[in-house]
């Protein structure tokens, strides 16, 4: 029994633990869970568990379901929730998906993360991540809907009274930091109702353990404090959305590769080559950095959202921002402000690995860093400057992940094939619905 083992075996007694809760996601960073009592988890552990892969979307077809749950124990974590409230104490464990035959895999999202962070690991690279994920508390209605009834009319980094949200903020800040999480930040952000909290960088695979649990965490303790929680880009129209800007350097060891302190900008030749890498291929990951419908009502001028493609060191409206640092031998990074909360982690920074590191295979070189608000710039004079646009819908961001191949490959069939049926299905359904704007705009008129 490996001493990992050993200590959950040991953590789960020590605090009367008597349920844990396996979790995974499926294609679209929905987390699942199968939940066993304490007894289980050794054998969970040792030998994995059988569930039924069918049930979940995007994986295995009702004649081939038989799937197991591999446990990570380095991911285990109490919510602290159940530990005082009289429920049953519970933990979880966040699992790699395996077929009968104990492969990996091929349509477990942290797989596709996994793979691509061994390509890094060929080229002597690990790459760390931040993100900065925000959210909305909307109040629910009496019988416990949830509703778009603003909770607060606060605006950036506003106190109480006019940040209603600081109570049930407070509180997610607290079950985070005793699930293990090391909270940098938390603010109320520019629109009423918006929030953000920001926690600790990591290696790329904990951080999106990290935004999935997170995601899960906002939303139980707000469902505590009578509120609904959304990662939703553009709930509110006429208001800012929420985004998920992603800080991201690479390391070799002990050194920030990104860092070169002869550069005007601090960034190394690594650096570059990956930035530029994330320009070519944004296209692509946009599909899965945005992936609903919804996320381009959030990637439009006006609401503090990228939506073109260009770098910059302080200028916000760019798609990426090298963020000045006063320790910049270990905090060089870029910040890639375009994906949203919604997506599913493990896919977007599959994407986003993959894509920076073939810039640095092909030595690609990013163009001009534009330093001017680029949303005052004329169609005109953005054509002079090569400033290209990100995808304007859906339907643009899945074309572009077709036609890409590092990206696809990243993905793998299986996973490329199920995520473009879905969508694909997902956008059917959105051209058949008839809007109020439309009844508004046109019913009488025409």
């Amino acid at each position: 029994m490996s001493k990992q083992i050993e200590h959950v075996l040991k953590a789960v007694k020590d605090n009367n633990i008597s349920f844990i809760r396996l979790q995974f996601t499926d294609i679209f960073g929905i987390p699942k869970n199968v939940e066993i009592p304490a007894g289980k988890l050794q054998s969970a552990l040792e030998k994995g568990i059988a569930f039924d892969g069918s049930s979940i979307e995007g994986f295995m077809r009702i004649s081939e379901s038989d799937m197991y749950l591999q446990p990570d124990p380095t991911t285990f974590a109490i919510y602290p929730w159940t530990m005082d409230s009289g429920e049953a104490r519970t933990a979880r464990i966040i699992c790699d998906v395996l077929l009968p035959d104990g492969r990996p895999f091929s349509g477990d999202p942290r797989y596709a993360l996994k793979r691509a962070i061994a390509e890094a690991e060929k080229l002597g690279y690990t790459m760390y991540a931040g993100a900065e994920a925000e959210f909305f508390l909307f109040r629910r209605t009496p019988d416990g809907q949830a509703s778009l009834e603003l909770h607060d009319r606060g605006a950036y980094f506003d106190l109480n009274p006019l940040d209603r949200g600081e109570e049930a903020r407070a509180d997610i800040v607290v079950a985070l930091e005793q699930m293990g999480f090391e909270v940098e930040a938390a603010h109320h952000e520019v629109a009423p109702s918006q929030h953000e909290i920001d926690f600790r960088y990591a290696d790329v695979l904990r951080t999106a353990d990290n935004i999935v649990t997170f995601r899960f965490v906002v939303k139980t303790i707000a469902m505590r404090h009578g509120l609904h929680a959304t990662f939703m880009p553009k709930p509110v129209a006429g208001i800012n959305g929420s985004g998920m800007h992603t800080h991201i350097s690479l390391w070799r060891g002990a050194q920030n590769a990104f860092y070169e302190p002869k550069d005007p900008y601090g960034l190394s030749e690594v650096a570059k080559g990956f930035l530029a890498g994330i320009i070519d291929h944004i296209g692509a990951i946009t599909a899965l950095a945005n992936p609903l419908v919804n996320s381009y009502k959030r990637l439009v001028p006006g609401y503090e959202a990228p939506v073109n493609i260009s770098w910059a060191r302080i200028n916000r409206s760019a798609l990426i921002r090298v963020p000045a640092s006063n320790t910049p031998e270990t905090s060089t990074r870029i910040e890639l402000r375009s994906p949203d909360p919604s997506c599913n982690p493990y896919l977007a920074y599959a994407a986003i690995l993959v894509s920076g590191l073939d810039g640095i295979k092909r030595k690609l070189v990013p163009p001009d860093p534009v330093e001017e608000n680029i949303y005052e710039l004329t169609e005109e004079q953005r054509e002079e400057r090569g400033i290209g646009s990100l995808p304007g819908n859906l339907d643009e961001a899945l074309a572009a992940l077709k036609q890409d191949r590092v990206v696809t490959a990243a993905l793998g069939e299986h996973i490329l094939e199920k995520y473009l049926e879905a969508k694909e299905c997902e956008l059917r359904d959105y051209r058949l619905v008839v809007t109020p704007w439309e009844i508004e705009r046109y019913l009488e008129d025409y």
